[in-house]
């Protein structure tokens, strides 16, 4: 990412919708952006397991947990696995947990907070569809931006 996305906003403006939750910048790489691709799922984590162990080809996956930060949706394997899979980061409305593990990774993580409990494995959930949370819709295969500063999506 070259452009820091408060500059990116000033030079695109409502071409972008910002993303209002304060989320916590938690992987190794604070500043990412790449190709949106989705799950949905709530305190499962089975999907996003499944989806971080293929090809990622600098891809962002954004994951609604429906906010819950009952349980992780991303620990330190699944993390190392998207790294190895050639993910740019994952955003997750939800917890993730192992957070000195993924602070070390070469991988953006931004998430609402962490909690050590693991989540139910039944693989419930929706894939590669679109998502909206705090009033941003994440469409796959748009554009996400991510920085210290926060989350820019493509309209």
């Amino acid at each position: 990412m070259t452009l820091l996305t408060a500059d990116l906003y000033d030079e695109r403006g409502e071409d972008l919708q910002s993303v209002p939750l304060q989320f916590h910048t938690l992987g190794g790489r604070a500043r990412f952006s790449g190709p949106i691709r989705t799950v949905t799922c709530l305190e499962d984590n089975a999907l996003v397991k499944s989806i971080l162990a293929t090809p990622g080809d600098g891809a962002v996956l954004v994951v609604d947990g429906g906010g819950s930060l009952n349980s992780a949706l991303m620990g330190d394997m699944i993390a190392d696995s998207a790294v190895a899979n050639g993910w740019a980061g994952v955003v997750i409305n939800g917890a993730i947990r192992d957070r000195v593990a993924i602070s070390a990774l070469d991988l953006g993580v931004k998430a609402l907070g962490s909690n050590p409990r693991k989540s139910a494995k039944t693989g419930s959930g929706v894939t590669d569809a679109v998502v909206t949370f705090a009033g941003v819709t994440f469409t796959p295969g748009k554009t996400i931006f991510c920085d210290e500063d926060g989350i820019l999506v493509e309209r």
